[in-house]
Formats: structure tokens, sequence, C-alpha cells
């Protein structure tokens, strides 16, 4: 049978490797495999600010090299998008090779290097996507190769990568968590892409499905909502439990501009289900 600790490398492999592990895990288990780094880490991130001032690399959380944060935020106060950029490793091997070897097409095109649309129709075939997934929400160019690839993989990297920040950093549902601005700005980013994208995510999905319950309508109102206007098309009988039935419990009982601001949110959720539905009926026609 599924031991604990054999579920737990599971679900490490497919943090990173999500198409090599096909099997369903349940979503809250031990933690077995926690960074012996990370205190080492920001010890040197604090010497390095201190000896240097700040470096922009210091605040990135990096995908798989972070121990979860404790909630008392002893050393990382910040919830930071990371910026672009590849495996660490490949960038090493990259700066050893010449710009004829960087260049050829057999070699893998850094995201770095990633500026202009052209030079993303140039290099299309061989882009990398960078081993932090969250750095994608905030950069346009990345947002149009993920919607031209439709790779599922990226999609499960991305997936599995939000699912844990909004778990963790969800201002109601943490106790005690004062950070609620930088939790703004993470929805409104990931609200951002969604709009970019033209369709919602799936973890911001399920983070509102499992979090809207406890809800009190006030934290993060306009943000939530908009999220909620880019959940995917599914039946009433879906959606209701889990969306409408708590959101029709604020709606009764909360003030004039609360009621206005769900109707707004549902509106938008009709008119994207509209949309949505159009180009596919499009689609079909075409094909």
């Amino acid at each position: 049978g599924m031991q604990s600790h054999l579920q737990a490398l599971l679900s490490l492999y497919k943090l990173f490797c999500p198409e090599q592990v096909t099997i369903t895990l349940p979503g809250k288990m031990k933690t077995y495999f926690k960074s012996s780094e990370g205190p080492w880490k920001a010890a040197i991130t604090a010497v390095r600010q201190r000896n240097q001032g700040p470096s922009p690399l210091s605040q990135a959380v990096l995908l798989g090299t972070s121990q979860p944060q404790s909630r008392k935020r002893k050393w990382n106060a910040q919830l930071v998008i990371p910026a672009s950029s590849a495996n660490t490793n490949h960038l090493e091997e990259d700066r050893e090779k010449n710009q004829f070897h960087l260049y050829s097409t057999k070699e893998s095109f850094p995201v770095e290097q990633l500026q202009t649309f052209p030079q993303l129709l140039e290099n299309i075939h061989r882009l990398e996507f960078p081993s932090q997934m969250g750095s994608v929400l905030t950069n346009p160019l990345l947002l149009h190769y993920m919607n031209c690839v439709k790779d599922e993989s990226i999609y499960l990297r991305l997936y599995y990568w939000m699912g844990q920040r909004l778990q963790e950093e969800c201002t109601w549902c943490v106790v005690e968590n004062p950070y609620e601005e930088e939790f703004k700005s993470f929805l409104e980013t990931a609200y951002k892409a969604e709009c970019f994208l033209q369709e919602g995510f799936s973890a911001c999905e399920e983070f509102l499905y499992k979090t809207l319950p406890l809800w009190d309508g006030i934290c993060c109102r306009s943000e939530v909502l908009r999220l909620v206007s880019w959940i995917p098309l599914s039946s009433f009988s879906d959606i209701k439990p889990y969306l409408f039935d708590p959101l029709a419990q604020l709606f009764f009982t909360s003030s004039i501009y609360f009621k206005c601001s769900v109707l707004e949110s549902l509106k938008e959720l009709l008119q994207n289900w509209l949309n949505c539905n159009v180009i596919q009926t499009d689609l079909e026609i075409s094909s």
C-alpha cells in the first residue's frame, strides 16, 4: 500500500517532473524532505546585504531550494515572484561555452536573453522555461510562449508552484498573518496573467473553492472577486456548493458595495464563459 514516506518521495518527484507521476497524491502530508541550506543561505544573504546592500536575487523565492516558511517569517519577510532565470547549473555551463555554441540550433536559448517579441519568434523551438516557474507570471513573452506551446508539463509545474504559494500565504487561512499587502499583490499578479492568457489557472480555482467558505468578504476583496471571474465553465451542481453558496451567505449579510462587487464579478464570469464558448464553437465549425 501507499506508505507516507513513499508518498512524500513521489510528491517530490511530482513537483519537479509532474508528467512522470500519474497517480493522485493527497494534498496534505508530513514533510520528509526539508532543505538544510535555507538558514545558511539566509545568513549569507544577510551578510551580503549588510556589506554591499540588497541584491536583486537575494529576495527571490527559489523553487526547490527554500524550506517552507515559518509563520513568523524568520528568514524571509516578503512574498516575491522569482526573477526569470534558467537552471543555475545550465547557466554556468553556458558561460563556459563560446557564442557560436550558445546560439547554435542544438542549444536551448536562455530566457535571460529573451527581450523582444522577434527574439521569441526566432527561438521559439529552442526556448527553455526557467526552473523557477513563478517568474512566468510577470513575463509577457513567456506567457506568449506558454500560450503557443500548450505543453501540459508547463501547466503542471505552474499549478504546483502556485498551489503551494496560495496555500502558505492565504491571509485569512493563516492565523496572525500580517502580510496582507504582499498577498494582495500576488493575487493581482495571478489575475493579470489570467487576463493575458484569457483563461483561469487551475491552482486559483482550487484555492477559491477551498478558501471561500472561510473568507470574511473583506480581506483582499477586489483581488478575490477578480479571480472568481476566471473560474472555468462547469456544471451548476459542481460550482454551487463551492462558489455560489459561500458568496450567497456573504451577499445577504454584507453592505451594498459588496453586493455590487459580487454582481460585477459574476457578470464578468458570465462574459468570460460566453467568450470561451464562442471561441470553442468557432474552432469546431472551422475544423
